[in-house]
């Protein structure tokens, strides 16, 4: 469909997502239904490789996770190389910071749209197409909505709700457990390995185990996952939006952002963080980048520089590593 991915027999598109990962998002069967010429890339998805390969094939659209992107937009901004001919990267996976967003907007007049979903829903939940009232929004005003993982797709419905069940407003603000239903939604597990068999509840919903918002024009921006979450003294934070903010530090490669118990306030977030070669940014200074974008209760307690943040096989970066490596890291001053 035009609001979906968006395939047609003028296009090239590369899926730099494995083929084991629900199927390459389905890419290998919208592609010959629509007529659009195929290139998988193998295992050669770094920076160099990939821009290569785009512009040798003329692809005009790619998609995959955040980590894939980040590699190829600092071997461009490194070598000075161009791309040619590709209009459009649908990344989803996980959160994509508006700083990647811009970047490829502004350096190589490349959109960047969110998509969100997972195997339960065979794969695709929502994409970020704009609407007719945003469609014509100034640049800076376009990329903060594209941050937003989209609205739903055909056969798909969305809503969020409170820890107890109820329906959140569709205010863009209020945050909640995400739930679907639909045609494509899991109805079960194979050989039920789900105690009880409970994977939806008595009105057909399923738990996607994400946390967000919905706007009014049904726009939905994932703020966490449920067990990424970070609480502190009763209060949420969320990892996401404290790594979104990191990452546009100029001296920021990558991060992540996990809660560490804290005997006080339950949790407290850590901020892990690559440095951009050839750059020396203090805690100090990244914790100073946080001023006047969020709450200072919110901010970070500790900074660590690491030379590499562990990736899973599908490109998201392994919380659950991070967790267990850092479970005994000390954020009490």
């Amino acid at each position: 469909m035009k609001d979906g991915v968006s395939l047609g027999a003028t296009d090239c598109v590369l899926p730099a997502v494995p083929m084991f990962h629900v199927n390459a998002w389905g890419i290998p069967y919208m592609a010959p239904m629509s007529g659009t010429k195929i290139v998988f890339p193998g295992n050669k998805l770094d920076g160099a490789s990939l821009a290569n390969m785009i512009n040798e094939e003329k692809v005009t659209l790619s998609l995959g996770v955040p980590t894939i992107w980040y590699g190829l937009l600092e071997f461009l901004r490194d070598t000075g190389s161009r791309l040619s001919t590709v209009e459009r990267f649908i990344i989803g996976g996980a959160a994509c910071p508006l700083s990647l967003i811009e970047s490829f907007g502004s350096e190589h007049g490349v959109i960047v749209q969110h998509g969100w979903g997972m195997t339960e829903l065979s794969p695709s939940g929502t994409i970020n197409t704009p609407k007719r009232n945003n469609k014509y929004l100034e640049a800076h005003a376009n990329y903060k909505n594209q941050i937003k993982q989209g609205c739903a797709l055909f056969g798909y419905e969305m809503k969020v709700v409170d820890e107890g069940g109820n329906t959140l407003p569709r205010d863009g603000k209020s945050s909640g457990r995400l739930l679907s239903r639909g045609h494509w939604v899991l109805s079960n597990y194979y050989k039920k390995r789900i105690p009880n068999n409970e994977v939806l509840d008595s009105d057909g919903w399923f738990d996607t185990g994400d946390v967000a918002t919905i706007d009014r024009q049904g726009f939905m921006k994932i703020t966490d996952r449920a067990k990424d979450i970070i609480k502190s003294g009763g209060e949420w934070i969320s990892s996401i939006e404290l790594e979104n903010i990191a990452m546009g530090h100029p001296e920021v490669s990558r991060a992540a952002v996990i809660g560490v118990t804290h005997p006080k306030w339950g949790e407290r977030p850590l901020l892990i963080v690559i440095k951009i070669k050839g750059t020396d940014p203090t805690p100090e200074n990244l914790l100073d980048f946080y001023k006047g974008k969020v709450p200072k209760w919110m901010v970070p307690d500790g900074v660590v520089f690491v030379e590499d943040i562990p990736l899973g096989s599908t490109g998201k970066i392994l919380k659950t590593k991070l967790r267990i490596d850092y479970s005994k890291h000390n954020l009490v001053k």
